[in-house]
C-alpha cells in the first residue's frame, strides 16, 4: 500500500451498495499476472462494511447511525499469491461517520399548565422548558427555544433561547390577566437552514392571586333615615369589592366608631345597616360611622368609610308657647289696628314641620282683635272702651298637624293546615241501623282564607263498602246494613282537605266504629 493508515468521513445517509473508497496499488506496479485478494479483518458483528476482494473497492452493506456507532477502524489484508510463500500487507482504515439531521426536537408533552403568582419580581422564573433531540452532532442536536403569544398584546414572558428558562418579563396582576397561552418551540441548529427541525408545545400560564388589593367601597357614604322607623328598619346597605380571588376576595363589614349609643346594627356578611333601637331627631339628627371592609386574605386587607345618616324629620312634636300666660296693657280709644302684644311659640321640629302659624280660638269678644297668623302679633281690630270692658281674655293656638289613616289589607296565603275539632273518632252504633243513617259528623276547620280556608271530606282505607262521608258537610252516613257478627269493628280514616289551587293541604284522623 502506498500508505499503512487511511481516514476518511462517510455520511450518516450514505446508502448501502455505493462504494465508499477503492484501495489500489501504486501505478508502477506490475499488475500482470498477479495474483491479488483483498480482505478485511472485523469483529463478528460488524457488518458495515464489506471490501471486493478482486478491485478492493470498499463498499457499505449496511446503513449508518451516527447515534449508536460514529467510528470504525478496519485492518485491510492484501495477499500477493504470486509468492511463496504468499506475501502480504496491511493498512488500518479509520472510517468517521458524519453526523446528519434526522432526528427531531421533541417535549415529553404536548400541553401544560404551568401557575405563577402574580406580583412576582421581573425576571422570576416561572419554568424551564428541555426538549431533547435524538441526533449525535453538536449542531445537530443544539436546541434553542423561542416562544409566541396566541393572543394580542404585549407578551409578559421571556424565553432564554439557549436554555429553555422561562421568567417574567413584566409585572404579572391577575386582575387584568388570569391566564396567557403560550407556543413555545424548539430547534436544533443544522448549519443547513432547510434541513433544521423543531417541535412545540402549548402551555398555559395561570396567574395565581394573593391578597393584593384593597376592598373598595361602592355604596354612598350617605343615607337618610325617617325618624320615627320600627327597630329593625333597612337604613342603608353597603357594599364593598374585592378584585382578589376567593378568601382574598371575600368581605365582611365592621363598625369601628360613631355607634357608641347602638343605635344601629350590621351585618358583617351581607353589609346590612339596620336600627337597634328608636331614633329621634330632635335628640340626635346626624350619625357619622366608621365603617371597615376587611377582606379574608392572609394578611387581610380593608379599607374604611365614614358613612354619614341624617335622620329625617316627621312631625312628632307639639308646639309649645313661650309663656303660659301673656299678660299686658292697652290704652283705650285708641284707633283700630293698635299693636297689642307678640306671642311666641317654639317646635322643636324641622322644616315646615317646625313652621309656625297662630290663630285666636273663638271666644267672648275675640272680633275685636286680630292675629298675624305668621308674626304672632294681636292688634286691634276696634276702639277700646274701659268702661265698656276692661279685661279680655284671648286664648291662641298653634297649628300642628293633619293625619290620615292607611287601610291595608292582608291578602290570604294557604299556610294552615285544616284542624279537625279532635285527634281521634271513636263511636258505637247499633247493627240494626238503617241504611244510610248519619253516624258522626266530621268537622274540620282551616284558619286561612277562601278556597284556601274551604274545607272538603273524604275517606280512606277499606270501609268494607259500610260507610261513607258527604264532602262537604263531613257527615259519615252507612252504606249498607251491618252486621255485628260479620264484623264487629271499623277503623278508617279521614281526610280534610282544603280546596286551594295551588299546593292543597290535608290533615288526617283516626275513626273507630264499634258495632253492638
Amino acid at each position: 500500500f502506498s500508505q499503512d493508515f487511511k481516514r476518511f468521513v462517510v455520511p450518516e445517509n450514505f446508502k448501502p451498495a455505493q462504494v465508499l473508497n477503492s484501495l489500489k496499488w501504486p501505478d508502477n506496479y506490475l499488475t500482470t499476472n498477479r495474483k491479488l485478494h483483498f480482505s478485511i479483518t472485523k469483529d463478528d458483528d460488524d457488518v458495515h462494511f464489506e471490501i471486493n476482494s478482486l478491485t478492493g473497492d470498499l463498499f457499505l452493506s449496511k446503513e449508518l447511525d451516527y447515534e449508536t456507532a460514529s467510528h470504525f477502524l478496519l485492518q485491510v489484508i492484501i495477499k500477493d499469491y504470486n509468492n511463496n510463500p504468499p506475501q502480504n500487507n496491511t493498512v488500518f482504515l479509520s472510517i468517521d461517520v458524519e453526523d446528519q439531521n434526522d432526528h427531531s426536537p421533541y417535549f415529553q408533552d404536548d400541553f401544560i399548565v404551568i401557575g405563577i403568582e402574580e406580583n412576582v419580581p421581573v425576571g422570576t422564573l416561572v419554568y424551564t422548558f428541555n426538549a431533547k433531540d435524538g441526533d449525535g452532532s453538536f449542531l445537530n442536536s443544539k436546541i434553542q427555544y423561542s416562544l409566541e403569544m396566541s393572543t394580542t398584546g404585549e407578551n409578559p414572558f421571556l424565553i432564554h433561547p439557549s436554555y429553555g428558562t422561562l421568567t417574567t418579563a413584566f409585572p404579572l396582576d391577575r386582575e387584568i390577566t388570569r391566564s396567557v397561552i403560550l407556543t413555545v418551540s424548539a430547534a436544533d441548529q443544522a448549519i443547513n437552514l432547510t434541513d433544521r427541525r423543531l417541535d412545540s408545545l402549548t402551555a398555559k400560564i395561570v396567574i395565581l392571586d394573593i391578597n393584593d388589593n384593597s376592598p373598595s367601597f361602592m355604596s354612598s357614604p350617605l343615607s337618610y333615615v325617617i325618624e320615627d322607623v320600627e327597630v329593625g328598619f333597612l337604613v342603608h346597605h353597603i357594599i364593598a369589592k374585592d378584585p382578589d380571588e376567593g378568601r382574598n376576595g371575600q368581605v365582611t363589614y365592621h363598625i369601628l366608631s360613631g355607634n357608641e349609643n347602638k343605635a344601629f346594627v350590621l351585618d358583617k356578611i351581607t353589609g346590612l345597616l339596620t336600627t337597634a333601637q328608636l331614633l329621634d331627631r330632635e335628640i340626635q339628627e346626624r350619625y357619622s360611622l366608621t365603617v371597615m371592609a376587611l377582606d379574608d386574605g392572609s394578611p387581610a386587607l380593608s379599607s374604611t368609610q365614614v358613612l354619614t345618616i341624617i335622620v329625617l324629620d316627621v312631625n312628632d312634636e307639639t308646639p309649645i308657647f313661650l309663656k303660659q300666660i301673656y299678660e299686658t296693657a292697652i290704652r283705650e280709644n285708641q284707633d283700630p289696628g293698635e299693636f297689642v302684644i307678640k306671642v311666641e311659640a317654639v317646635d322643636r321640629d324641622a322644616g315646615l314641620n317646625s313652621l309656625l302659624r297662630y290663630e285666636i280660638l273663638p271666644g267672648t269678644d275675640y272680633e275685636k282683635f286680630k292675629m298675624n297668623s305668621d308674626s304672632g302679633e294681636l292688634i286691634t281690630t276696634a276702639s277700646l272702651d274701659r268702661e265698656t270692658q276692661e279685661v279680655f281674655s284671648v286664648k291662641g293656638s298653634p297649628s300642628r298637624s293633619s293625619t290620615a289613616q292607611l287601610y291595608l289589607m292582608v291578602l290570604d296565603e294557604n299556610d294552615h293546615n285544616p284542624l279537625f275539632a279532635k285527634t281521634q273518632y271513636e263511636m258505637s252504633v247499633r247493627e240494626d241501623l238503617e241504611e244510610g243513617s248519619a253516624i258522626l259528623d266530621l268537622f274540620a276547620s282551616d284558619e286561612d282564607d277562601g278556597l284556601n280556608g274551604e274545607v272538603m271530606y273524604s275517606l280512606i282505607d277499606d270501609t268494607f263498602g259500610a260507610f261513607a262521608v258527604d264532602s262537604v258537610t263531613g257527615s259519615i252516613v252507612t252504606t249498607k246494613a251491618l252486621d255485628r257478627e260479620t264484623k264487629s269493628q271499623y277503623t278508617f280514616r279521614a281526610v280534610a282537605s282544603d280546596c286551594s289551587t295551588h299546593l292543597p293541604r290535608s290533615t288526617t284522623v283516626s275513626v273507630v266504629v264499634h258495632v253492638d
